[in-house]
């Protein structure tokens, strides 16, 4: 069986993916991602603020922080899919990371922009009020990490990314302690980007009723959409599955692991950093040969021109699998906002 059999697969990284300006030189050369940055940014009120920190080198509040970094993922994260659309992507399926997934969602029509964008503002509000924590991501598997968590009952995991990749998740001091405890012991840790105890119990008595939701009118997803919280492809809506979100560990590597054994697919990484393509790199079909990864935007921060020709590559990419139309950005003229 060929390649030209896989289909497409979009993954939407979540906190820890964000970086300064990123996806910013795609700003001004591709009318449809310039415009839903705009249209996303004025939902979510004080636009100039939030364009003038993502366009910035140095943001009035840390790129890290919940109430930058949560707002920008999921508007770059959204325009790039609504970019890759209009062009003619069509994918078979999405799958996201934390913040990620309800940018599939949205894209999939679970939620209209308007509800996802207020979702995301009540998030970001109940997040904020907080204590500091963070995250902290071990390579090493779970069951390895059980006795040392046992002493930190304070510490959980809040991400399984690979099998020997998890992401645990604490209030600052907690976490401090667990992160000494480990490395004395020979495991190798390192901060995730963020500033809030992601995906831990501690965020639970913030996220224990679907009452953000109950204006909402959810909807059944028009392009299939994997949760990396139950690991199944979302069915009828269920306000219950998203209230929670902030607070329950993702399952991205079970998800993408079922996903994987489903078919023969191209995994694109559709934001900043290529983290998720990272981690699907070494999933066993694709070292196979079954599947494939790409990514939208380059590993690293850099020039303006350096994203827009990572994009030009990964559809070059897709159209090499069938799975994209000959229209690539560099074809598109300019929009009136002006080039960066």
């Amino acid at each position: 069986m060929g390649s030209r059999t896989r289909t497409l697969v979009l993954l939407f990284p979540g906190q820890g993916a964000q970086h300064v300006r990123m996806a910013a030189g795609l700003y001004g050369h591709d009318p449809v991602f310039s415009a839903t940055v705009d249209d996303v940014l004025e939902r979510f009120g004080d636009a100039d603020r939030l364009r003038s920190d993502w366009l910035s080198e140095r943001p009035s509040v840390h790129i890290d922080d919940v109430r930058l970094a949560q707002p920008l993922l999921f508007t770059i994260g959204y325009a790039l899919g609504r970019m890759l659309l209009s062009q003619g992507v069509r994918p078979a399926a999405l799958l996201g990371h934390s913040v990620g997934e309800l940018v599939a969602a949205t894209l999939a029509e679970v939620f209209s922009l308007g509800d996802a964008v207020t979702l995301m503002r009540d998030r970001v509000d109940r997040l904020q009020a907080t204590p500091p924590g963070g995250m902290l991501t071990v390579s090493a598997a779970e069951h390895e990490l059980a006795p040392v968590l046992a002493r930190h009952p304070d510490v959980a995991v809040g991400a399984v990314n690979a099998p020997r990749q998890i992401a645990l998740a604490a209030l600052d001091g907690p976490l401090r302690a667990v992160e000494e405890e480990l490395r004395a012991a020979g495991f190798t840790a390192r901060r995730v980007a963020a500033t809030t105890a992601f995906h831990s119990p501690v965020l639970a008595p913030l996220f224990t009723d679907p009452q953000p939701l109950s204006g909402f009118s959810l909807g059944s997803p028009r392009i299939p959409l994997w949760s990396a919280f139950t690991t199944e492809p979302v069915g009828s809506p269920d306000p219950g599955l998203w209230s929670d979100q902030p607070a329950a560990p993702v399952l991205f590597w079970p998800t993408l692991d079922k996903l994987l054994g489903s078919g023969r697919y191209l995994l694109a990484d559709v934001g900043p950093g290529q983290g998720l393509a990272t981690l699907a790199r070494r999933h066993p079909e694709v070292q196979a040969g079954h599947s494939a990864v790409t990514a939208l935007l380059p590993a690293r921060p850099g020039a303006p021109e350096d994203e827009r020709a990572s994009v030009h590559r990964c559809l070059q990419v897709l159209r090499a699998e069938g799975l994209a139309p000959e229209t690539t950005l560099s074809e598109v003229a300019p929009s009136t906002r002006g080039v960066l």
